[in-house]
Order: C-alpha cells, then sequence, then structure tokens
C-alpha cells in the first residue's frame, strides 16, 4: 500500500508562510508530479512528505496513519535526490546494499535484493565500480536503485534528472516510467521541467506561491486549465491569451474578430493553444498580422506574429511551412478549443 494523505497542511518559517493549506489525497501506485515556478514551494512540499521538514500545521497521514510527527526513518519512504549522493569509496553493489547492512539485514538478503534491483536497471555489469567510473544516467540509477531494495511505500524524487544532459534526461525519463510500470508503487517526483511531468504523471499537481492552483491528468491541465496562471504555465510554447470582450453570446477581439460565447460569467480574456490557430490570407478569420519571427525546428514551425493590440500571438504549423518573415497573414482559431477567463483569471 502506498496511499498518502494531506490535510491543510501548512509550512511556516517565522512569520513567512510558504505553504498555504495543501489538501491533497495521493493514490496507491499512482505517480503524482509537483510542478511550478521556482520558489512556488514543491521541493519544500515534498520534503515535509518525506519528513525533512517539519509540519507546522495539518496532518500527513500514510496508508491510514497518522505519520505527522513521526522521523524520515518510520514513515517507510526512500528519497532520490538531484545529487545522487553515491559513497565514492563503495562499489555499486555496496552503495545500493548499504541502507539494509545499516539495519542489520543478513549477507544472503541483501545480495539478493540488490540483485534483483539491478536487474531492474539493468545495472549488473557495473555493481563492482565505483560511482567515478559511471555515467551520470548510471549513478542516477544506482542511487534508483538504493530506494528500491528497501522496498518502501513511495518513491519520493527530487528533480532527480536536473544535473543531466538533454539526452540523458530522456532516457532516464524513459527509465523512470518503465519503472513505475513494474514496480507499481506510488511515486511523487518533483520538476520545474514540464514535459517530465506531461510524460510521466497520473495526474499533476500545479502550485503557485505555496497553494495548489490545480489538480488533474496532464489531459485536463492542457486542454481546460482552470485559471491564467495554469494556462501559461502548462504548455511549450504557452498559450495565448488576448484581450477580449464577452456580451449577447458573442466575444469581440480588439480588430473585429468575433464568435461564440457560452461562459457562465463575463470574460475579459481569451486563450488559444498555437496549435490550434490556421494561417489564412491577410484579412480572412479573426485577426490580421504582420510575421516577426519564423523558427523552423524540423517537424514544426513556431510562427510569431505581431497583431498590434493583440499583441504577438504565437502559431505552430508544420514543418513544410513556406510562410517567412514581413508576411501579412490572416488567423484563423478553431472555436471549439477556446479558453475564457473572467477578470479574476478564473476560467469561466
Amino acid at each position: 500500500m502506498g496511499s498518502i494523505v494531506l490535510n491543510t497542511v501548512e509550512k511556516w518559517y517565522g512569520a513567512a508562510q510558504v505553504i498555504k493549506g495543501i489538501d491533497l489525497e495521493i493514490f496507491d501506485g499512482e505517480f503524482i508530479v509537483f510542478v511550478g515556478p521556482s520558489g512556488c514551494g514543491k521541493s519544500t512540499l515534498l520534503r515535509m512528505i518525506g519528513g525533512l521538514e517539519d509540519i507546522s500545521r495539518g496532518t500527513l497521514d500514510i496508508d491510514g496513519r497518522d505519520v505527522t510527527a513521526e522521523p524520515p526513518s518510520k514513515r517507510g519512504l526512500a528519497m532520490v535526490f538531484q545529487s545522487y549522493a553515491l559513497y565514492p569509496h563503495m562499489s555499486v553493489r555496496d552503495n545500493m546494499g548499504f541502507s539494509l547492512k545499516t539495519a542489520g539485514a543478513p549477507k544472503s538478503e541483501i545480495k539478493e535484493k540488490v540483485d534483483a534491483a539491478a536487474a531492474v536497471l539493468k545495472l549488473e555489469p557495473y555493481l563492482d565500480r565505483r560511482p567515478k567510473d559511471l555515467s551520470g544516467g548510471q549513478r542516477q540509477r544506482v542511487a534508483i536503485g538504493r530506494c528500491i531494495v528497501r522496498d518502501p511505500t513511495a518513491f519520493l524524487f527530487d528533480e532527480p534528472l536536473s544535473n543531466l544532459d538533454a539526452a540523458l534526461r530522456v532516457e532516464m525519463r524513459l527509465e523512470i516510467a518503465k519503472l513505475h510500470h513494474r514496480l507499481k508503487s506510488t511515486m511523487i517526483y518533483v520538476t520545474h521541467d514540464q514535459v517530465e511531468a506531461m510524460t510521466l504523471a497520473d495526474r499533476i499537481v500545479v502550485l503557485e506561491f505555496g497553494k495548489i492552483a490545480q489538480v488533474g491528468t496532464p489531459k485536463e491541465l492542457y486542454e481546460r486549465p482552470a485559471n491564467l496562471f495554469v494556462a501559461q504555465f502548462i504548455g511549450s510554447p504557452k498559450m495565448n491569451i488576448l484581450p477580449c470582450k464577452t456580451e449577447g453570446g458573442q466575444f469581440h477581439l480588439s480588430g473585429g474578430g468575433t464568435g461564440a460565447f457560452e461562459g457562465a460569467t463575463p470574460a475579459v480574456s481569451l486563450g488559444i493553444r498555437p496549435e490550434h490557430i490556421s494561417i489564412g490570407a491577410a484579412g480572412e478569420g479573426h485577426c490580421t498580422g504582420k510575421i516577426d519571427v519564423v523558427e523552423y525546428l524540423g517537424a514544426d514551425c513556431f510562427v510569431v506574429v505581431d497583431c498590434g493590440d493583440l499583441g504577438q500571438i504565437m502559431v505552430r504549423t508544420g514543418g513544410d511551412s513556406e510562410v517567412k518573415p514581413d508576411d501579412m497573414i490572416g488567423l484563423v482559431f478553431n472555436a471549439e478549443k477556446l479558453s475564457f477567463f473572467d477578470a479574476d483569471g478564473m476560467r469561466t
């Protein structure tokens, strides 16, 4: 079992409140990702779950047991840090089995668990090497293996891939996804990289200034962001946000673009993803603008269009597009993919 429940959890440093009443239920076997900008409290919240930071107010339950006041050693959790934190004088085998050795486990049990974890992580050829003889990705796998041998209730990952280069990040992201599929253990993962969040998570928790801005599946957050913050934080490139007015079941953009509006409350902002905009001739569609920049990325092109009072709009189109800077073009929005936000920044 690996269910974790946070009940109105707060963290105070003196008069400064950094975690502001978090209520969250994490289900057994779920892969949860905490994302948010620097300083939003995601690593602090993870450390509070792990017991490395005290909980100022509220409670933390693991498998129905209140562990708020218990030390890390009594919570049954295993943590993988940004730093590999391996003992340089020990072999890979000794690093992975060290926690079992200090707990007094028999040598036969240690060998069995280390061999099993090494097989899962494809580390068998490296068991007799020392950390200095390994690549960054291999060292991170050793750090994960050190957690696996303990058979924890849940794994906690604190930006484990941030020290790796781009190619290794992709490789290790796949390894972690496969590991979760094999072990079916609860995993809580902190990252500022939304690609990691979108590809790994069963659910994503978006944090803003110590509060939860939205919780949901990657698809839910991408397609139906609850507020402007989530709309512009999730997605790369981010969602275009345009000023608008709404009345009589219609929205109106500066420059004359209109369309149907079915929101419950008046909206002041319209959101549209770059891939939900089509390019037409100047004067067609919802607005017209001049191309500032074309970013060619192979399969895709990102086109930055200056639309006057509406500001710059990013359009995602195919790599075979022939548009070029200074072209005047019309932009046509997919009416089924529009998001509207009220004066408080909340979805209407």
